[in-house]
């Protein structure tokens, strides 16, 4: 038999706010245990809920990134069960009637774009963390993140293979991220995914039995927790089991997921609107406000490329895969005038000196600025690309600025001809058995001359005149 694989996934995305969601302690990571919990975030008796207008605001501003309604009367409930973190017995939510409603994110797997359409985002506040690894025997609780705000963003079950939920989940980061809503830091908790994943015989059109993947903090682990997912529910049901609805942990030691508790549904978490917390009403004037900061996002900026640029489809993805890396290209090829030139560079050596360091765009040692004169000076005849190189390695050891570094290093290229061809016929006299060669028609004779004209230059020729040169002078 064969079988589809259907996806949905449950991104937990942290706020980008200094303070939490109904109270106005701290959301800053790394803070001692218990040292951040108020007596809001706790539910002591007699506190009250205060809404926080900054987290209202990253969620329209999601809603008008993806294309969404915007409800203009949202309400929260109190979401009931019962953990160690979670002080108030209930988690303050929202069911009935979220603050963002449809939308949709297109997604690009093997050169085939899809588009994902979502379900919703609602705001809602996080519970705290169990220790469980601190303490021998025992489970430790730190209410620090008690209270911090998510936005929770749920999509429809379109996706069909992990690789799609891996687009859609680096779409989604990219997305947050890009517009300032969350800082999508993964191992500190901020950009969290549950993966809902069943399998049905192909063609049928109802949906098989699903379970939920809790808590994935890498977009490798959420590939390699799908994968082994579906193959176990395919082999549960190919050997005649049977498919119970579940909560599981993946355990990337393993490899594999292993059962955490059956899965609840809305009912069970008795739902009710929060007595404490009025309805959140959205007004135009509000609205309108928020648009009017929204960056250009990625699909637009894309484009952009491509039309002001000359870059192609991928490298335009690519170069927007953050709005740091999308700015520091744009400074670039402003700079040189070379978009091509610009995207290749910024790819390719500035891509693997950061990926060496282990540092992100924002820590280049290189500017935007010096990487853009530097082109400039291979755009104008002064570098090779080999010089070039030479360069940007002065660059990134902070060596100065681009011409600087080029006199100083003595790495300008050979323009003088007459001092080229002096080399030429040097090298034509002490390798004869080459020329011989090329006269009968062996091309690769060439090659190993002009290799041997770049070695005698120590790289400084430029390559197109060593061609023209060499050409005329084995010609004659």
């Amino acid at each position: 038999m064969k079988w589809e694989t259907v996806i949905g996934l449950e991104v937990h995305t942290q706020l980008a706010t200094k303070s939490k969601i109904f109270s106005g302690s701290s959301t800053a990571f790394g803070a001692a245990p218990n040292t951040q919990a108020s007596a809001v975030d706790i539910a002591l008796p007699g506190v009250l809920p205060v809404l926080n207008k900054g987290a209202v605001e990253c969620a329209i501003r999601f809603g008008l990134a993806i294309g969404a309604t915007l409800n203009r009367v949202n309400v929260f409930d109190r979401k009931n069960y019962f953990y160690p973190d979670l002080p108030k017995g209930y988690q303050i939510s929202q069911l009935a009637k979220p603050i963002v409603e449809g939308g949709a994110l297109t997604i690009a797997v093997d050169g085939e774009e899809k588009t994902i359409h979502l379900t919703r985002a609602h705001m809602e506040e996080d519970a705290g963390k169990s220790l469980h690894e601190d303490f021998h025997g025992m489970t430790g609780i730190d209410l620090n993140r008690a209270g911090t705000p998510l936005l929770e963003i749920v999509s429809e079950p379109e996706m069909r293979s992990s690789a799609e939920a891996v687009a859609y989940a680096r779409a989604l980061h990219t997305l947050v991220t890009w517009i300032g809503i969350c800082d999508g830091n993964m191992q500190e908790g901020s950009f969290r995914v549950d993966a809902n994943v069943s399998v049905r015989p192909v063609g049928q059109a109802e949906f098989g039995t699903r379970r939920e993947i809790k808590n994935l903090n890498s977009f490798k682990f959420l590939q390699q927790a799908i994968d082994y997912e579906v193959r176990w529910q395919i082999e549960t049901l190919e050997d005649g089991g049977r498919i119970e609805q579940a909560t599981v942990l993946f355990d990337p030691d393993t490899g594999e997921t292993r059962m955490m508790r059956s899965k609840e549904d809305a009912h069970d978490y008795r739902y009710f609107p929060d007595p404490d917390l009025l309805p959140v009403k959205l007004d135009d004037a509000w609205i309108e406000s928020v648009r009017a900061v929204l960056p250009e996002l990625p699909a637009a900026m894309q484009a952009h490329f491509q039309r002001d640029y000359g870059v192609s489809a991928y490298d335009a993805a690519v170069l927007t895969g953050s709005r740091a890396l999308a700015d520091y290209f744009e400074a670039v090829a402003k700079t040189c005038g070379q978009g091509k030139l610009a995207a290749n560079w910024v790819m390719g050596e500035l891509a693997a000196a950061l990926n060496k360091a282990e540092l992100d765009i924002g820590q280049s040692p290189v500017s935007a600025a010096r990487l853009g004169a530097l082109i400039a000076r291979i755009q104008d005849g002064t570098l090779s690309g080999k010089l070039a190189r030479q360069v940007f390695e002065g660059l990134w050891e902070g060596a100065g600025e681009v011409d600087a570094i080029i006199e100083a290093r003595g790495l300008k290229q050979m323009s003088d001809s007459g001092e080229l061809e002096k080399i030429i016929d040097e090298v034509l006299a002490a390798n004869q058995k080459s020329v011989e060669e090329f006269r009968s028609g062996k091309d690769k004779a060439f090659n190993a001359l002009i290799g041997q004209v770049m070695k005698a230059s120590r790289g400084k020729a430029n390559p197109a005149q060593v061609n023209t040169l060499l050409k005329a002078k084995l010609q004659n």
